[in-house]
């Protein structure tokens, strides 16, 4: 216990003392420093300033580098660079952050990961995995798309709301998996395989929203880019952001800057086919109405001719024969778009259906879960005939030899409290009243 005399001659500091303390320190004892490591999780500011890590295999260092220190930077930061910063390790007072403040960078060689990228996207080159020949072109209207990407990530409820606003009756499965991590690549490259292997399918959609290199890192395996080749369906890689490239952007047959971008390529607005539908329907019709119409010019220019004045009967045999070509062509261009908003109307529908089949599938998912939890539950636990006595302090008795003769204990059983007094205690059980 402290004595009044020492209290009166402790020294109590506050926090930001204690904090500025340890900047005018850290700053006074290295001062400027030369420090290298690979660049991760880089972001720019609208301000001009950049906030990134500098890290090797077993740390990291929290860095930032000031737009007015940028001058002379002749080179782009981006994860995975190996750079040599020049600067001073300080502590942002007001949250106590311990952080390297930059004031000149020079690359050092590439990072491990951007190794890495470099070696493999050569070699698959090499292989002809890049090659446009092999390429497949996407069909104009898929009726049934292929999506592989996290189930929870914002890029699928981005594709989904564009492809609903687009054409919403299109037939759409979706295929989870992780799209970081260990294990995340052999994950995406058995999805390609088993939507291929499944078939009724027309193209596949396979990505991720942004993020850092090491976060889009199993885009960049070889697993996944011997699948996306392998590929009997055309696919579209949607990786990232728009400055993102990833390995599967090099290998699929089309690559979107983002995920919404990819649904936006993979159809266009239904609006869009029925106007083109239109268009032609009008091209068509306007073109056999000339058509008619110079061969009418043309059947009366004979008419008034000396040659074609007696058979007049001839011309207008032909005038028939025309009324009833440009009649019949008419009914052809009705009843063609009469059969394509038919197909539309019935794409619509099992959409509709689908989505029936999986909200149910759902249901009976929660219901059985429910029913599993219930059972597992400390009351149905007892009515099956079990029990839980406890000491008279409120612990659980899990051991005889914990009680001693004359010790009180309460049994819980399914229905109601028993109380009992311990006879005789032991090791190997014991006697209660």
């Amino acid at each position: 216990m402290s004595t009044p005399t020492s209290q009166e001659h402790r020294r109590v500091y506050q926090v930001a003392e204690i904090n500025k303390i340890a900047r005018v320190t850290l700053e006074n004892e290295l001062g400027e420093i030369w420090i290298e490591g690979e660049l991760s999780e880089v972001k720019k500011w609208p301000s001009g300033h950049v906030y990134f890590s500098l890290k090797d295999k077993e740390a990291v260092l929290r860095s930032v580098f000031f737009k007015g220190e940028q001058r002379g930077l002749n080179f782009e930061l981006r994860d995975g660079n190996k750079v040599q910063a020049l600067g001073q390790l300080t502590i942002y007072e007001p949250k106590g952050q311990y952080q390297f403040v930059v004031r000149r960078m020079e690359p050092a060689g590439r990072g491990s990961l951007q190794e890495a990228f470099e070696e493999l996207k050569k070699k698959l080159a090499a292989a002809g995995l890049f090659d446009a020949a092999r390429k497949k072109p996407l069909p104009m209207l898929p009726r049934r798309i292929g999506i592989v990407t996290s189930p929870s990530g914002a890029a699928i409820r981005d594709i989904l709301n564009i492809l609903t606003r687009r054409f919403p009756n299109l037939y759409v499965l979706i295929a989870p998996v992780k799209v970081q991590g260990e294990g995340a690549a052999a994950e995406i490259a058995a999805a390609m395989d088993l939507l291929n292997a499944r078939g009724g399918l027309d193209v596949l959609i396979v990505g991720r929203g942004g993020g850092s290199l090491e976060d889009l890192w199993a885009f960049n395996e070889e697993v996944v880019a011997r699948a996306l080749a392998r590929s009997g369906l055309p696919v579209i890689s949607a990786v990232g952001h728009e400055t993102d490239f990833t390995i599967s952007d090099f290998v699929a047959d089309l690559r979107a800057p983002t995920p919404s971008a990819a649904a936006e390529l993979v159809v266009r607005e239904k609006a869009d086919f029925e106007k083109a539908l239109q268009q032609l329907a009008t091209r068509l019709t306007r073109g056999l109405r000339q058509r008619a119409l110079e061969w009418k010019n043309r059947l009366l220019k004979a008419e008034r001719s000396e040659v074609f004045r007696e058979p007049r009967n001839l011309a207008r045999q032909y005038r028939q024969r025309i009324e009833a070509l440009r009649t019949g062509l008419g009914r052809e261009v009705r009843h063609l778009l009469q059969r394509r908003q038919q197909r539309l109307d019935e794409m619509g529908l099992r959409f509709r259906q689908y989505a029936l089949v999986w909200r149910d599938a759902r249901r009976q998912d929660l219901r059985r879960l429910t029913a599993s939890l219930q059972a597992l539950s400390p009351d149905a636990v007892l009515e099956r005939g079990f029990s839980i006595t406890r000491r008279a302090d409120g612990r659980i008795l899990r051991d005889a030899a914990d009680v001693a003769s004359g010790e009180k204990i309460s049994t819980r059983l399914h229905r109601g409290v028993v109380e009992s007094k311990v006879v005789k205690g032991g090791e190997h059980g014991g006697e209660k009243s």
